[in-house]
């Protein structure tokens, strides 16, 4: 046999042998590789909804599954789920407890909790890096890392999302149906939101904290629907546990309302898609085709980092998406190798 290529067998993130190894023998190398306690078929970071559904689909294709998870879900202090078929009204913890446990009951998938903090592509697939400094290896990657809130520096604002000021009409209008509802927003945007809220309420004001850049057009249009435009300066939210009670503006006066719908900016909770190469949309979401698969080869997206549709329902079902796509395409690579 003749030995013409020299190679570096990597375990555990170390370097423990210079092999000698045939252009015929890189098999063996690979399965060398592929083969370590830290290495996988698929990572999954984020293990909230989305990962969890992309969990078990995995799982139940036998597919061995790394799911990485920091334990910080975007909706940990809204009290209740809702638009989840057999779930509506259930508290999203309780939601995702019992997902984990019936996820963790398929022997091929584990879970760490910690940080993802870095990734790479390697000629094998990918590695992750944890805070601790650990790192793990799969051919695939799927991302259900959410997004992160970028709240406005009202003071009380932080202490009441998800409670009683909220992101999403779907989710939560029920609850407040009939109730005197503010929104808060500016512009076209805002504009939008009101007419779409008026569907849940005829009390409904629009609170753009300062100066409207609302068109005339569009200030006639609300006013006509009786939606009132004010345009004081906020200075906090009064609450009792996240559920409000008034609006305190910067010139002494304040305003009841039950809730707040507050579409807010976001940015994406984990950077290492970026760090791959994966494009964003347009709106700032991963860039993904219909089986979840972002520009980058092997690297998958679910859940709220890839959609704006952001409900429970839809996000396990991105999940199961991106789970069974993956292993149907591991299943296939591995029957025509």
């Amino acid at each position: 046999m003749t030995f013409s290529r020299r190679e570096f067998v990597k375990q555990n993130g170390k370097i423990s042998a210079l092999l000698f190894l045939p252009y015929s023998s890189m098999a063996i190398l690979k399965y060398n590789f592929m083969s370590g306690n830290n290495t996988y078929d698929v990572i999954i970071v984020g293990g909230s909804y989305s990962g969890l559904a992309a969990g078990m689909a995995l799982g139940r294709a036998l597919k061995k599954v790394l799911i990485i998870d920091d334990g910080k879900p975007c909706n940990r202090q809204t009290p209740h789920s809702h638009n989840f078929i057999t779930h509506d009204g259930e508290a999203p913890a309780a939601i995702a407890a019992l997902a984990k446990l019936q996820v963790s009951r398929y022997e091929t998938v584990q879970f760490f909790k910690g940080l993802a903090t870095n990734g790479i592509k390697t000629q094998y697939g990918f590695e992750i890096t944890v805070a601790s400094g650990k790192t793990f290896a799969a051919k695939k990657i799927i991302f259900a890392t959410g997004i992160r809130d970028i709240l406005p520096g009202i003071d009380g604002l932080a202490a009441c999302w998800g409670i009683s000021v909220l992101h999403c009409p779907y989710c939560h209008g029920y609850e407040v149906r009939h109730e005197k509802t503010g929104i808060l927003g500016n512009g076209e945007f805002a504009f939008d939101f009101a007419r779409l809220i008026s569907n849940w309420t005829n009390d409904l004001a629009l609170f753009t904290n300062g100066t409207s850049t609302l068109t005339a057009a569009q200030r006639e249009k609300l006013e006509k629907h009786h939606i009132n435009i004010i345009e004081t300066e906020i200075e906090s939210l009064e609450h009792i546990n996240g559920e409000l009670q008034h609006v305190i503006f910067r010139d002494g006066t304040r305003s009841f309302v039950k809730a707040i719908y507050a579409p807010v900016p976001f940015e994406h909770h984990c950077a290492i898609p970026a760090s791959l190469g994966c494009q964003l949309t347009a709106e700032g979401y991963i860039k993904i085709d219909p089986y979840q698969e972002t520009t980058i080869t092997g690297v998958f997206a679910c859940g709220d980092n890839a959609t704006a549709m952001r409900t429970v329902a839809n996000a396990v079902a991105m999940g199961t998406t991106a789970g069974m796509t993956v292993s149907k395409k591991m299943i296939l690579e591995a029957f025509d190798d």
